[in-house]
């Protein structure tokens, strides 16, 4: 028996340290398993996507992708076939697209990686009753996650997002959640181009407003947010490259203090447009980390390439 305390509180202190490490090293594996494996990326004729989330700690953060094929993960030809009429149109045209959340907790760290977490569950969870329901996915989704999300009164950290569409002419429809706004890389001008701010319509952060109607407790001084709507950008042909991102690629500096984003962002584009989207990515994202292999934050993009 050890008789001297200190020795003892030594030991207990090591034994705690290891069980802390342990479960870090936990859960950093499950939040892994929440990475889109390569056999989810969607598969849309005419289009090609990749991309991934950069976790500052190289563990687990706050940014988040989630990929929807809608033809791999859930039983669309079963749906169709039991759908009644006024439904089967719609599955058919969501089948022809795919969908991309790209998702940004506050914070860099496992707390924020375990609500990233939780959005997805809950998020791929309610795309099924859309099926179901409405046959394609509509913005009463993202008002239920919201309403959801500001009912929860244990989570304290903001959340922003983009959720959106693509389509094989290059359509992208979207809803944004004081998300940055995608930028397009024009293949014919070799230049990112402007979006008119009309196609770029953003609501607050995700859980900090109720949706109209769907608030359990007091709502706020601000009130309620206004309804989802969706946004859409068509101005994708052959080539184009159209970027969605999370504010750690924006805010991206290097140690004495240059901006990446997005004249440099624009310069590496020009030189690798004529790829693949997975070795786009994988240029910028060489790229990104010479220019600070220190990020401040978690770094997140998808390129959605029209091909």
């Amino acid at each position: 028996m050890n008789e001297n305390p200190q020795d003892d509180r030594l030991a207990r202190a090591e034994q705690r340290i290891r069980f802390l490490e342990a479960e870090l090293a936990r859960f950093s594996d499950l939040a892994r398993t929440f990475d889109p494996p390569p056999s989810e990326l969607p598969e849309v004729p005419w289009i090609d996507v990749y991309g991934e989330a950069l976790p500052r700690n190289r563990q687990a953060g706050g940014d988040h992708i989630i990929y929807i094929d809608f033809k791999k993960r859930y039983k669309m030809e079963k749906l169709i076939r039991h759908a009644p009429e006024n439904l089967k149109k719609k599955l058919r045209a969501t089948v022809a697209r795919a969908g991309i959340v790209v998702l940004d907790v506050e914070g860099h760290d496992f707390s924020s990686a375990f609500i990233a977490s939780v959005f997805h569950q809950a998020f791929l969870l309610g795309v099924s009753y859309e099926l179901q329901f409405f046959g394609e996915i509509t913005p009463n989704l993202l008002e239920n996650l919201n309403s959801r999300f500001f009912n929860s009164s244990g989570i304290s950290k903001t959340l922003t997002l983009v959720y959106g569409e693509i389509s094989a002419n290059g359509t992208f429809r979207f809803i944004s959640a004081a998300h940055p706004p995608p930028k397009v890389f024009s293949n014919e001008f070799d230049r990112l181009v402007a979006i008119s701010d009309d196609r770029l319509v953003s609501f607050p952060q995700i859980g900090t407003m109720p949706s109209p109607g769907n608030s359990e407790i007091s709502v706020p001084l601000l009130g309620v947010k206004e309804k989802y709507t969706i946004n859409e950008i068509n101005l994708m042909g052959r080539g184009d490259i159209l970027i969605l991102y999370t504010d750690g690629l924006s805010d991206h500096r290097s140690v004495d203090g240059q901006k990446y984003f997005p004249d440099r962002l624009e310069e590496r584009l020009r030189e690798s447009k004529h790829l693949p989207a997975r070795d786009i990515f994988q240029r910028l994202k060489d790229d990104l980390l010479a220019f600070n292999d220190r990020p401040e934050d978690d770094i997140t993009f998808v390129i959605i390439k029209k091909i």
